[in-house]
């Protein structure tokens, strides 16, 4: 388990880094577009375009590791307030969600990988395939599908999913002392 839980989270954290590095090459390709326009009279009509994929690439890579870390929407004040037992089902309840709709993801982004790659649909910018751009569907869901499964397993196993919040951590802590007694 533990072994399952190092690899999600590794793959997480990497796929984490590229949405950063996707985020500081969309704002390096916005400076210049608007620099190229503006004072040079020279619109790069591809950056538009470009800098969507980026900012896809950035949500689809960031998505993983904001489950890793818990970072996702909840609402803690309902799970706080819960008790530590109802507290572990409502979190294993969510990674189950997260995990059903990644795998929607997932096959959805299979299919249209598949489709795009079989009639050949090309991009607006010369030379780029569609499915290059649609690939960052299926890779983020499965990333997002792994991480979401290995937190699922954890807690369905009583263990405590690494990184879960604080507060959360003091409820799941103290379900394990009252089950002890």
């Amino acid at each position: 388990m533990r072994a399952f839980e190092a690899a999600a989270s590794g793959l997480a954290r990497a796929a984490g880094w590229l949405a950063s590095a996707a985020t500081l090459l969309c704002l390096l390709l916005v400076c210049v577009a608007v620099g190229a326009r503006y004072l040079f009279a020279a619109p790069m009509g591809w950056s538009d375009k470009v800098a969507g994929w980026l900012v896809v690439a950035l949500v689809l890579l960031a998505a993983p590791e904001a489950q890793r870390r818990f970072e996702h929407i909840g609402v803690d004040v309902a799970v706080g307030r819960i008790g530590p037992r109802l507290a572990r089902y409502a979190h294993l309840l969510g990674a189950l969600s997260v995990a059903l709709v990644a795998a929607i993801l997932l096959a959805a982004g299979v299919e249209a990988v598949e489709f795009s790659r079989m009639v050949g649909l090309m991009t607006d910018v010369e030379g780029v395939p569609e499915w290059w751009v649609q690939a960052l569907l299926p890779a983020g869901a499965a990333l997002l599908l792994l991480v979401a499964l290995a937190q699922a397993a954890s807690l369905a196993l009583g263990r405590e999913p690494p990184h879960l919040p604080r507060g959360d951590v003091e409820a799941l802590d103290a379900d394990k002392v009252t089950r002890a007694e």
